[in-house]
């Protein structure tokens, strides 16, 4: 390969966004480049032997390792400022394997209950089947958090903000609380990327990210990553990838990979945009509340400005009026298919607005007990702000909310 200068200390995360990667192939090639291969041929057989043995000695296979999937993975690491991460096939891969590795039978996790409805599914019910117990508590409140902690809790989980009521936790406190019982915190980075949040800053262990959305940017691929210290990610993560198969496709991650380069401005111009909408919806009469962490009126607002660079993320969700959850789910519904600009899916993160009815969408598929105790209601509308413009934006909401 093509010798490349080693990047100077204290760059800003943007700079290592555009400029972390693997070095150039013998052609000198200025984007980095697309690897799509199943294996690698070796120069000799003590080599492969070495290189099957330690897998950091060299590429041998694809759902061992790829160039491509490294560099992102240098790249995701030095935004975030951990030590390693590791590329999963999905965000919720990702979970999956985070608990693969640090759970067994007989282990306890603390979990928010207004994480995403899979994150919630994942840890009640799948790794309930393996005897991992899960208890869930209020985002916000220190109290229960405390409570829940057992001699035998090996995990907090958390995602600030959370999807989608935008419920921002104090990461340090739950870094502190999670040291002290002898567990570790994991921090679902999504809604705010590195370009906002790092929260090993504040004493996370690992952060989760589904690189489908920010990361992208612009709802091509899916992808995930965990990132954390190098003796977890090499040594417990990546043998599982290896065995059970999780592995980030090359392609998938080249995309991300050239995403990321432009994370930062997306993020400050979304942001811009999803400020605008969230103040233009907290004083229209049909709107009873709006869920922002920018806004003044927000719970959260200053533990969120604090930790996210003081910039309250580009998702913005709001309740629509309504007697009772017929009637909201119908005025809701009203709201969204009045939309001739905005985008009616289930991603976020995308350069494109996008609308939609989180009871019957991401939390779809939980209980209604569930959705209850996470807060989610019937008149619930989530908007992931893209890049049009705010005032377009705004006249497309106006669509709906004009006929309730």
């Amino acid at each position: 390969m093509t010798e490349k200068k080693k990047l100077p200390e204290g760059l800003h995360r943007d700079t290592l966004a555009v400029r972390t990667a693997l070095p150039p192939s013998q052609w000198g090639e200025n984007s980095e480049a697309l690897y799509l291969t199943s294996g690698f041929v070796q120069p000799d057989a003590e080599t492969s032997a070495r290189r099957f043995a330690n897998p950091q000695e060299g590429y041998t296979y694809g759902r061992t390792s790829n160039p491509t999937v490294t560099s992102f993975e240098q790249r995701l690491a030095a935004m975030e400022g951990t030590e390693a991460a590791i590329g999963t096939a999905t965000g919720m891969a990702a979970i999956l394997l985070l608990g693969m590795g640090l759970l067994k039978a007989g282990d306890h996790v603390v979990c928010s209950r207004s994480v995403f409805g899979s994150t919630l599914n994942l840890f009640a019910k799948e790794f309930g089947k393996f005897a991992v117990e899960s208890t869930f508590v209020s985002q916000t409140d220190m109290k229960e958090w405390k409570a829940a902690m057992r001699p035998n809790t090996k995990l907090l989980f958390a995602e600030t903000p959370t999807n989608p009521l935008t419920d921002v936790c104090d990461i340090r406190a739950l870094a502190e609380l999670a040291h002290s019982g002898g567990a570790m915190l994991a921090v679902d980075n999504c809604f705010c990327s590195p370009a906002l949040q790092r929260p090993t800053e504040l004493g996370a262990d690992f952060i989760i990210h589904s690189g489908t959305k920010y990361l992208d940017g612009q709802g091509r691929v899916m992808a995930g990553a965990i990132c954390g210290p190098a003796k977890y990610i090499n040594d417990v993560f990546a043998p599982i990838v290896r065995t059970a198969g999780m592995t980030l496709s090359p392609f998938n991650a080249w995309v991300v990979l050239k995403g990321l380069e432009t994370l930062g401005i997306r993020m400050q111009a979304q942001c811009a945009n999803a400020l605008a909408v969230a103040k233009f919806l907290e004083q229209h009469p049909a709107v009873t509340r709006v869920y922002y962490p920018g806004l003044a009126s927000h719970p959260q607002h200053a533990l969120a400005m604090k930790q996210q660079s003081g910039l309250g993320g580009a998702v913005v969700s709001f309740d629509v009026r309504g007697k009772d959850p017929v009637e909201l789910r119908k005025n809701a519904f009203t709201v969204i298919d009045s939309a001739e600009v905005m985008s009616i899916a289930t991603n976020l993160g995308d350069t494109k607005t996008i609308i939609s009815h989180s009871a019957t969408t991401s939390h779809g598929r939980l209980s209604e007990e569930q959705r209850q105790a996470a807060g989610i209601g019937q008149g619930l509308i989530r908007v992931a702000v893209g890049l049009e413009h705010v005032e377009d934006i705004k006249t497309d909401l106006l669509r709906g909310l004009g006929k309730l």
